[in-house]
């Protein structure tokens, strides 16, 4: 899914208020690291991630690595964090994301 400008303004907005809930240390992106962004998208669909000062990788090279292996979407890089969006295809979600619909083009 191809995001459109106002859907990432509308989900940029939304993550101001979020704290990093995965956090990218000395290690790199591994495994674990992809598991937890992974389990942490399927819950919540928006999530925003932090690189820590031992992390040999800027935010942009993280955040396109863990969105290319989460297959999610990126919404913003700022400093050292950015935020991720993967829609949630859980039909028993309650709080899901519902994101401006894009415009036709005629």
């Amino acid at each position: 899914m191809e995001l459109t400008g106002k859907q990432r303004a509308q989900l940029r907005a939304m993550a101001n208020s979020l704290e990093p809930v995965v956090h990218i240390g000395k290690d790199g992106i591994g495994d674990n690291l992809v598991k937890q962004a992974n389990d942490a998208l399927e819950a919540r669909e928006l999530i925003k991630c932090r690189v820590l000062e031992n992390c040999e990788l800027t935010a942009r090279e993280a955040c396109d690595e863990l969105s290319r292996l989460t297959r999610s979407e990126q919404v913003q890089v700022i400093g050292t964090k950015f935020v991720l969006y993967r829609e949630t295809h859980r039909k028993d979600k309650k709080d899901k994301i519902v994101l401006v619909k894009a415009k036709k083009k005629v």
